[in-house]
């Protein structure tokens, strides 16, 4: 595996020293397109939790055209430089709530060392947002209840968004669109929410399907509340 660039490059943009008065989130997506899309979105319709508190986040390895995407690759760039950042923010005496933290997002798929990956970020202090069978079962959840099991099948998911046979939408069913999820998010979070609770602790992350936690990411770590049309 290549070792992560330093500086202004794929893995980011550095927070200020001393005083930040800010939380900062670097974000390791495996989608080169769905996951940063729907973020661009966040940015702009977003609605903070505590406008007091703000939170700067961005795509950390959005250079990466794909050669280190997959969940065990995300999650050592990820724990490394939580490493890094956990350093500089000890030596910047940077407030507790201000520190950095560092998520990646990815999916069930057909990918192998799940487990392993999910151990891996535990341990290394890097939050996951996980989804089975991919961040389409997410973007369901905007529209109707999520019930049934999608037999680890990602194309049975995206058969099943309302939207997909729009021709605006289908051009590219892969890039998010505003229209798809904005005003959305409490729905969202409610069918996630029933979605999880077929299964229980002791299920293994590789057989939750169907299961989504974005909406925790979206909470915890961008901190927002939802994102609306006109915030």
């Amino acid at each position: 595996m290549a070792r992560p660039q330093r500086g202004n490059d794929a893995l980011g943009r550095r927070g200020p020293g001393k005083g930040r008065r800010h939380k900062i989130v670097h974000v390791f997506t495996e989608g080169k397109v769905t996951e940063p899309r729907y973020l661009d979105i966040l940015k702009t319709h977003g609605v903070p939790k505590d406008p007091d508190h703000k939170v700067e986040w961005h795509v950390a390895n959005e250079e990466d055209r794909g050669s280190h995407r997959k969940p065990l690759d995300l999650v050592a760039l990820a724990v490394r430089l939580k490493r890094e950042t956990a350093r500089e923010d000890r030596r910047n005496k940077v407030a507790e709530r201000f520190r950095t933290e560092v998520w990646c997002v990815f999916d069930r798929d057909d990918h192998d060392g799940i487990e392993t990956a999910m151990k891996q970020a535990r341990e290394g202090g890097v939050r996951v947002a996980y989804s089975h069978p991919c961040f389409e079962v997410w973007r369901l959840a905007h529209h109707k209840v999520v019930s049934g099991t999608f037999a680890g099948v990602c194309s049975l998911a995206t058969e099943r968004l309302p939207f997909r046979r729009d021709p605006q939408d289908a051009a590219d069913i892969k890039v998010v669109l505003p229209h798809q999820i904005l005003d959305r998010y409490e729905t969202a979070r409610k069918n996630a929410l029933l979605m999880n609770a077929q299964h229980g602790d002791h299920v293994s992350w590789i057989h939750r399907d169907p299961y989504t936690d974005v909406h925790v990411f979206v909470e915890e770590g961008l901190g927002l509340s939802g994102y609306v049309s006109e915030p």
